[in-house]
């Protein structure tokens, strides 16, 4: 019996490999809908994935909202037909004129952008064209966003340009990982606790309000007037799957790698650098569930070494399959993603927005 993340054939497979199953996806689109209440409450961040066929499977079950980072993702969100994407970002001097070609480009897609700054509303003020904004506020997470106290006189800011379209709040609360769901309901309120005030203040409660993470939609979801943004829940990983069991998403997405060496009869040396797998975070940058006991102890540019007391049962060419524990940078390290369906090898999808865009 195989596990889940197997292939049955799996000689057709280069490693270092992504491997994406849409079966599990779709479970896990599902589940978001179901958290959210409707599809109608979702703005489904595109970070993790970077794909147009995913982002297709979540159109077909009635999301038509979106979220993204970066420019090469709103251009294939709007490749893709998404008909509402927000720019979670504030963009600033050339990315603001690729914006607005965009804007041109897939004029049958309303695009957004997030403000938090007299300065960037000057820059915009500037190009002489009118945008969609929504204003970024700082919940506690220190990145961008204006603080609560300011947000009311700078959104009369937003008002009186010409050139701005005032359509909601951006509060993100990435920085909120309370492992008890107590904790966590907890931590969101206080976080927000100055929200409905500014909503009454400045008259604008039935703005869109979009909000939250992975970690923290499902809190939002009890918030009937909030927009969620879940992203990670997509793919899911180790990193979140390992800490907040109660969060319901199924592992969607594996790198596949094969023992090129046995340096010692503990060890073993795979084809999982760097550049194949995300190695930022302070844990082991990957679980291989068919040795749990593995640990790194080197990891370069293009090799993995792992202790595991299983190593006298792996054989140089054996594959295996590891669940990274950070999915979003790691997605982005490939080009595309083999397609395993019923534990069949079935095509590949192209990571479309992972590159840059580096020129108008």
């Amino acid at each position: 019996m195989k596990d889940w993340f197997e292939i049955l054939r799996p000689d057709s497979l280069l490693t270092p490999a992504l491997l994406f199953y849409p079966q599990r996806i779709a479970r896990n689109i599902e589940k978001m809908i179901q958290i959210a209440g409707s599809p109608s409450r979702l703005r489904p961040h595109v970070k993790t994935h970077k794909c147009t066929e995913i982002v297709q499977m979540q159109l077909k079950k009635g999301i038509c909202k979106f979220k993204c980072a970066t420019l090469a993702e709103s251009k294939m969100l709007a490749k893709a037909g998404a008909k509402d994407i927000l720019v979670a970002y504030p963009l600033v001097g050339p990315a603001q004129i690729l914006f607005l070609e965009l804007c041109k480009t897939y004029a049958n897609s309303r695009f957004s952008v997030l403000v938090d700054h007299e300065d960037q509303l000057e820059l915009w003020d500037k190009k002489g064209e009118k945008i969609s904004v929504f204003i970024d506020l700082n919940v506690g997470m220190n990145r961008t966003g204006i603080q609560m106290q300011e947000a009311a006189a700078f959104y009369k800011r937003v008002l009186h340009s010409s050139q701005t379209n005032f359509m909601g709040w951006h509060l993100y609360d990435g920085h909120i990982h309370d492992i008890a769901i107590a904790d966590r309901e907890g931590a969101v309120a206080e976080a927000f606790s100055g929200l409905e005030q500014l909503l009454n203040k400045t008259g604008t409660q039935d703005a869109e309000i979009t909000c939250g993470g992975s970690i923290t939609f499902p809190v939002h979801a009890k918030y009937a007037h909030r927009t969620l943004s879940p992203g990670t829940t997509l793919l899911w990983d180790e990193g979140y799957a390992s800490v907040f069991p109660d969060l319901p998403f199924e592992n969607a997405a594996t790198v596949g790698t094969r023992v090129i060496s046995k340096p010692a009869a503990d060890t073993l040396c795979l084809d999982l650098g760097h550049k194949a797998v995300a190695s930022e975070m302070k844990k082991d940058s990957v679980f291989f569930p068919q040795l749990p006991d593995a640990k790194i102890l080197v990891h370069s540019e293009e090799h993995m070494v792992i202790k595991t007391n299983q190593a006298k049962n792996r054989h140089i060419g054996d594959i295996l399959y590891g669940i990274p524990w950070h999915i979003c940078p790691t997605v982005a390290l490939h080009y595309q993603a083999a397609i395993v369906e019923n534990q069949d090898l079935t095509g590949f999808w192209e990571i479309g927005a992972r590159d840059r865009i580096y020129k108008l």
